[in-house]
């Protein structure tokens, strides 16, 4: 316990570091150089207000707080597009996420947008996929009633998961982005199952993660042997560039160039075009089909009985899901519990409870 000496200091050094006006000088800063359409620390909203930080902005504070969190350190064992690769040079989740958020950064950056708030976007966007990709979403979709869709858990994590069930406590802005990154299978770049992004930001994330996803999935595939490069449509290869960093380089200009001074984030049609096609090419011959979803069939009937066996026996749960169990339901509860499972620890409990155990020498 802290004597009212330590308290004494603690409180002189808060004080200390307040009377430097540290975070207000940055958000004077961010007044005075962001575009006019940037949206503004100062002006974020939380749902129940907190003492603002004495060095930090509010989007500075969102991101640290998805960063030290046990959701965002359980992604670096979460499937990209390849289970459970062997190799080191596969994505992970968490490599994706890192990608998104430096592709991100870099068009808020040119953009003069806020780039804290696109980095806090970019970490959590993610923070709710399933173990092995989106053949877990798929099947907790099934499972759940309302359906399952990662980017709606990555919000659920971030409201009431994570600290014990107190969240993450980030702001309006954040979650938003957060929530409506993401775009339907079948759809292109720009649609929004979730309506529009309400920043510019937010539209800089979704462009993020979809230039993020398809150079580097494109990458693995090649590493995996599923693809070549001249196996890539040739229209996109003329409008895009003929190898990935031509391609990345192509896509993230291209947003840049075409929103610069405007407060609506876009790519040209051209390339958007020819960045939907690249879509189309690898939903058809890498995510959905091909050796890459090989495993997938084990991966759903190892998730499927983890499902049953914990709606049948929630009470071997850990505690904190037994208790969202009592307030949200046993599915709901065993929903989140499966959801936060990295590829390991769903392959660990599996094996616990369905392989038996080798008996050693009496």
């Amino acid at each position: 316990m802290a004597t009212g000496i330590e308290r004494d200091a603690k409180l002189s050094r808060a004080k200390s570091v307040a009377s430097l006006r540290i975070r207000e000088r940055t958000e004077e800063l961010e007044q005075r150089e962001l575009a006019a359409y940037a949206t503004k620390g100062a002006t974020a909203k939380r749902a129940k207000p907190e003492e603002p930080s004495p060095t930090r902005t509010s989007f500075a504070v969102d991101r640290d707080r998805i960063v030290h969190s046990k959701a965002f350190r359980r992604t670096k064992h979460k499937t990209q597009v390849f289970l459970a690769p062997v190799g080191d040079h596969y994505r992970t989740r968490m490599t994706h996420i890192l990608e998104v958020s430096q592709i991100g950064r870099s068009m808020a950056r040119a953009l003069r947008l806020n780039e804290d708030l696109v980095e806090a976007m970019a970490l959590g966007h993610d923070i709710g996929h399933t173990p092995f990709g989106h053949v877990g979403e798929e099947l907790l979709g099934k499972f759940l009633p309302e359906g399952f869709r990662h980017n709606e858990q990555s919000v659920r994590i971030a409201e009431k998961l994570e600290d014990n069930g107190k969240g993450l406590r980030l702001t309006h802005e954040t979650l938003d982005g957060i929530l409506k990154h993401s775009a339907p299978t079948e759809g292109g770049l720009e649609d929004a199952a979730w309506g529009e992004p309400e920043t510019p930001e937010g539209w800089v994330v979704r462009y993020a993660d979809k230039i993020a996803y398809l150079h580097h999935d494109i990458d693995d595939a090649m590493r995996a042997g599923i693809v070549e490069e001249a196996d890539l449509p040739m229209t996109t290869r003329m409008a895009l560039g003929r190898d990935r960093a031509e391609r990345l380089d192509t896509m993230i200009y291209d947003v840049i160039v075409t929103s610069y001074g405007k407060p609506a984030v876009t790519m040209s049609d051209e390339v958007l075009d020819a960045s939907n096609e690249l879509r189309q090419f690898m939903f058809k011959n890498v995510y959905l089909a091909g050796p890459a979803k090989t495993e997938d069939l084990k991966a759903q009937g190892l998730l499927w009985e983890l499902l049953q066996y914990f709606e049948k026996y929630p009470e071997r749960m850990p505690s904190e899901h037994q208790k969202n169990a009592e307030s949200d339901g046993v599915k709901r509860a065993v929903a989140d519990y499966i959801a936060g499972m990295t590829d390991r620890y769903a392959l660990d409990t599996y094996a616990s409870l369905f392989i038996p155990s080798a008996w050693g020498a009496l």
